[in-house]
Order: structure tokens, then C-alpha cells, then sequence
């Protein structure tokens, strides 16, 4: 799968760089500060591509004595680079988008950029939704990442064609400036977003999304020897999770007994997080006189209280580190 995944990436590196060339001929040839900013942009994609390949690539080793969660949260790393890198470039945008207000330039042949610029927002686009649909089926949060940051580029693109047909059709020069401070602003924007999931994947941040899908698969296909799920935490290193929690079983279990249903646990989940490794600690609790309301063996030989109603699982009772007694 790393090598499918690096034969990806090294074909969005090759395809960014031919259009980073064609953005910058646009440039030379109607000295537009709107192209030079889409032209930045893109010298982003070469750069992060780069560091993308790099990432897979230590992503794809396995686990060792210093690294016992395996290297998965390279690719944190990777798309706040490429976070930091579009920030630096928004800001560039708009410094050179404030000196052309003062100073604006005489644009010339920006029918020829119209025609650069609209081919290359079309091959950013292809290439922006091959990554993004790559990077789920794979999944890979690296390349799902570099394909978004494409589709942005693809979409200012538009918008720079837009506004160079106005300039073609008006002669109103101050619009590639005024467009250039609107593309500086969206592109800080992305660059934001991008620095913050890297930021929420190195501090282990709650996927909630990925909790609340563990959830309903042990609702859908829960045990009944399963009374209770607690102090649950899900934590995520690059496209694998590592899953703590608690499972309350009946105290009598015996030991082989108790291992084979967390054996159960652990491939169900397994299973249905197709396309993930899942890694577990499970710490089981026996259960006390308190836990009989929600047992739902009725063939328990030492019950003490008569069975009342069925725990739900959710958010509110899965997370905290108290077992489910009134």
C-alpha cells in the first residue's frame, strides 16, 4: 500500500510542477499580481508534495523499540508543514497585492493568461479530485490532504479567470489587485485549517466522528456479556488507531472465557474500521450488585437485582471513567 501511495504523491509532484511552470509563463506574460499569487500557490504544492513523499514514505515503517505506536503521526506533521507553507504564501499575496495598489501595473496579452490559467485550473481540478478519492479508498490523510489543497488552487484559479475576462472586457486594472487580497485572505484561510488538524493530531485530539462510529458498531453487535463500556479514548497515528477502554463483565467469568469475548471485541471493531489498523488496551471490570439493572443475561446464576432497562451507548456514557449504575 506505501508504494501505491508513493506512486501517488510522485505523480501530483510532477503534474504541480509542470503547472507552477505554466502559471509562472502566465505571469512573465501579463505581469498580473492575481497570477504571480496563484503562481506562489502552486510552488506550495511542489514544496509540500516533496515533504508528502517523505512522510508516506516514514509512515510505511514499522514499529520499533522507539517508536512503539509505529511513525503514523509523521503525516501530522506533514500537512502542518504544508499548512505553514500556504500561511507564508497568503501573506506574501497580500504584501505584493498592496504595493500593486499603490504602483498598478500594465497588464498585457491577458487573453494568453485567460487560456494558461484556465488549463491549468482544469488539470488542478482532475488532479485535486483523483487525490482526495485516493486518499479515502487508501485512506491516507496525507494524500487526502494534498488533493484538498489542489481543489483550493483549482478553485481560485476560477476565480482568477473571472476576473482577468473582466480586466480583458473593462481595462479596470485595480481588479488584479482587489482579487489578489481576495485569494491572499482565502489561501491564509486553508493554511489555517490545515496547521489546526495537524495541531489537533500531535496532541491526540478526540476524533468524535471516529468515537461515535466505534459506538454504534458495539451498539449494533454488542454481547450480552458485554454489560457496560466506559473510559473510553481513541487515539490516532496517521491512518491507524490506538482504542483504550473499559468492559464490564460478569465476575465469574473464567479466564479463557473473559479472553475470548475481548478477542470478539476487538476483531468486530477491527472489521468494521475496514482500512484501518486498530490497536487495543482493554481493561475488564467485574461487574458489581449495582450492574444486574442493565444485564441482560437472564440466565445469571448469582443476579441480585432484577434486570431493568438496556444502557444505549453514547458519547455522554462511553467517555467517562464511571460504570453505568443507575
Amino acid at each position: 500500500m506505501i508504494r501505491k501511495e508513493l506512486r501517488i504523491i510522485l505523480l501530483s509532484l510532477g503534474i504541480s510542477l509542470l503547472l507552477t511552470t505554466a502559471k509562472f509563463t502566465a505571469y512573465f506574460v501579463t505581469h498580473s499580481v492575481a497570477i504571480l499569487s496563484d503562481a506562489l500557490e502552486s510552488i506550495i504544492n511542489v514544496v509540500a508534495g516533496g515533504f508528502a513523499c517523505y512522510s508516506i514514505y516514514l509512515s510505511g515503517k514499522p514499529k520499533d523499540a522507539n517508536h512503539p505506536y509505529g511513525h503514523g503521526k509523521v503525516e501530522f506533521f506533514s500537512i502542518g508543514f504544508e499548512g505553514a507553507m500556504i500561511f507564508i504564501a497568503g501573506c506574501l499575496i497580500l504584501f505584493k497585492a498592496a504595493q500593486y495598489f499603490i504602483h498598478q501595473p500594465v497588464l498585457e496579452e491577458v487573453d494568453q493568461g485567460i487560456w494558461i490559467t484556465g488549463g491549468t485550473a482544469m488539470a488542478n481540478a482532475l488532479l485535486g479530485l483523483y487525490l482526495v478519492r485516493a486518499g479515502k479508498k487508501l485512506p491516507s490523510i496525507t494524500i487526502a490532504g494534498n488533493g484538498q489543497h489542489i481543489l483550493t488552487d483549482a478553485y481560485t484559479s476560477a476565480g482568477l479567470i473571472v476576473a482577468l475576462v473582466l480586466i480583458h472586457f473593462t481595462g479596470q486594472t485595480w481588479i488584479d489587485p482587489a482579487v489578489s487580497v481576495i485569494m491572499g485572505l482565502l489561501i491564509l484561510r486553508k493554511g489555517y485549517q490545515l496547521m489546526r488538524q495537524s495541531i489537533s493530531g500531535l496532541m491526540d485530539e478526540t476524533d468524535m466522528q471516529v468515537v461515535d462510529r466505534v459506538i454504534a458498531i458495539l451498539n449494533e453487535h454488542r454481547h450480552r456479556t458485554w454489560i457496560d463500556v466506559h473510559n473510553m479514548r481513541v487515539q490516532q497515528y496517521g491512518i491507524d488507531y490506538h482504542i483504550d477502554c473499559h468492559v464490564t463483565m460478569p465476575y465469574y467469568l473464567e479466564l479463557s472465557r473473559a479472553h475470548e469475548e475481548m478477542k470478539a471485541f476487538e476483531e468486530l471493531v477491527d472489521r468494521e474500521l475496514n482500512g484501518h489498523e486498530v490497536e487495543f488496551f482493554i481493561h475488564i471490570d467485574p461487574c458489581i450488585p449495582a450492574s444486574c439493572q442493565h444485564c441482560q443475561l437472564s440466565e445469571c446464576p448469582v443476579r441480585s437485582h432484577p434486570f431493568r432497562s438496556k444502557v444505549t451507548w453514547s458519547r455522554e456514557n462511553v467517555l467517562p471513567n464511571h460504570k453505568h449504575i443507575d
